[in-house]
């Protein structure tokens, strides 16, 4: 037993098959295994390798292979999103609901005290037939989870206004979807496998859980998580952020050299994510809007539809008119290590979740240039509520036109510009209170205190289920 007669738990860890879902799943198992926890982490069975390196308790954290199995409409062998275009998506979670046979198994063979998901929605009834608790553990923003179909109804039938329509008592005027980004919140309306809508798969997952976990703090969206809570009538649970210790392995010398050319704080980097593939001409207007910026630049973009690499694909006359102070990279870049150098002031993305805990480590100004959903969201608590950065206007068809892009990097770098400087202390102030140890350590402390509380009080049920009555 622990302290005040906790004793330590076993957790069994279930994500959404993508990158974005394994990665902060793993941190949080981390974090519990430091504390002593054991982890069962159960993933498709190719994604096992690539995640082994960043298991930092392989002692206490095991990785369950899945096989997942063939289904029409899938690529072979394709086991997680980052082979499977967002369109073809639904057949992957079809895929794996063909393994609830498997997943039974393996949850009955290692019986953990409460498993960890976040999309499946069969698992609170499996997890109960076998004593389990159902954690429903959001690795995304709990904005998304406010307006999306979790808490209300979104059908293909609703008119734009009624789809980005505020629901009653939301917490914000400012982070909410503009009438042009409907169609992010009606792909919770679309078919999803298995019978269900995405919206409907993600709602009877929720409902069934016994607690929902948000991997944030309340410094950044408490009101958020309230109103979900509200919304469920569930306890909610924050994980904090949940970031790794920050790596001390130096930078790639090819980086350092490039980057040694340019003025402290002087270089704009650009990294759109994982997910993001443009077309051409979106490309090559991104381009142009760096160009015009007039500052050195280094960008690290996926070759765009059609192309193979990034070279075929730069404006005409592009390298010789920025000659050495732009670079266009098609590659893996070191993102998290690029933030802290200090010849970089200046980051342009698309606010996915994952990254913006990076760049709120970092000391950059922030340019943000969101595609779906919950970047989107994301966006407008950074640039609206927390006023720490700035969202690049898109034009009427939701291109963004390099005089747009230009425009945002200039006013964010530029020293004399009062709002700039304000975004800038901000930030500073956030990175302060985000960094503090004592706050990470009691954001988990208590995290796992409440996971112990939901264990303990299933263990006095059963004991009390189990007792024989009085003998009057």
């Amino acid at each position: 037993m622990g302290k005040s007669g906790y004793s330590k738990l076993h957790i069994a860890m279930f994500p959404w098959v993508a990158y974005g879902h394994f990665i902060p799943f793993l941190h949080l198992s981390n974090k519990l295994a430091h504390k002593g926890h054991k982890i069962s982490f159960i993933l498709p069975k190719g994604v096992q390798p690539k995640l082994e390196n960043m298991n930092q308790y392989p002692n206490l954290i095991q990785f369950v292979p899945l096989v997942i199995p063939h289904v029409d409409g899938l690529p072979p062998g394709a086991e997680t999103t980052s082979v499977v275009p967002l369109n073809q998506q639904k057949y992957l979670a079809f895929a794996v609901d063909q393994t609830r046979d498997q997943v039974e198994g393996i949850l009955g063979a290692l019986k953990p005290d409460m498993v960890f998901y976040d999309f499946w929605f069969w698992i609170p009834d499996l997890a109960r037939q076998l004593g389990i608790h159902p954690i429903f553990y959001v690795v995304v923003s709990s904005m998304i989870m406010s307006l999306g179909s979790n808490i209300r109804t979104l059908t293909k039938e609703m008119t734009v206004e009624e789809v980005t329509k505020l629901p009653p008592d939301y917490p914000s005027s400012t982070v909410k979807f503009k009438a042009e980004e409907a169609a992010a919140l009606l792909f919770e309306a679309e078919d999803f496998g298995s019978g269900l809508s995405f919206g409907e798969g993600i709602r009877t997952a929720v409902s069934g859980s016994d607690a929902i976990a948000f991997r944030t703090c309340r410094e950044t969206e408490g009101p958020f998580c309230d109103y979900v809570a509200r919304g469920y009538g569930k306890p909610v649970l924050l994980s904090g952020p949940c970031l790794p210790e920050t790596k001390t392995q130096q930078l790639d010398e090819k980086w350092v050299s490039w980057l040694s050319q340019f003025e402290p704080g002087s270089v704009v980097f650009c990294s759109l994510g994982s997910q993001s593939v443009l077309q051409k001409d979106e490309f090559q207007e991104l381009l142009l809007g760096f160009e015009l910026c007039g500052l050195p630049f280094l960008l690290a973009l996926k070759p765009p539809q059609g192309c193979s690499t990034v070279e075929e694909a730069l404006p005409e006359g592009f390298q010789d008119r920025v000659g050495g102070r732009g670079l266009v990279y098609g590659g893996w870049v070191p993102q998290e290590q690029l933030l802290h150098h200090p010849n970089i002031g200046c980051f342009v993305n698309h606010c996915g979740y994952g990254t913006m805990w990076e760049f709120l480590l970092s000391d950059c100004q922030v340019v943000l240039i969101p595609e779906i959903g919950d970047q989107i969201l994301n966006t407008r608590l950074m640039a609206n509520e927390l006023k720490i950065g700035v969202e690049v206007e898109r034009g009427k068809n939701r291109e963004v036109p390099k005089e747009s892009l230009s425009e945002a990097i200039k006013f964010v770098m530029d020293k004399d510009n009062e709002t700039a400087n304000m975004m800038k202390r901000n930030h500073a102030k956030l990175k302060q209170m985000l960094s503090n140890r004592d706050l990470q350590e009691g954001y988990i402390n208590n995290f796992i205190q409440a996971l112990q509380d939901l264990s303990n009080r299933k263990s006095k049920l059963q004991n009390k289920m189990n007792k024989p009555d009085d003998v009057w």
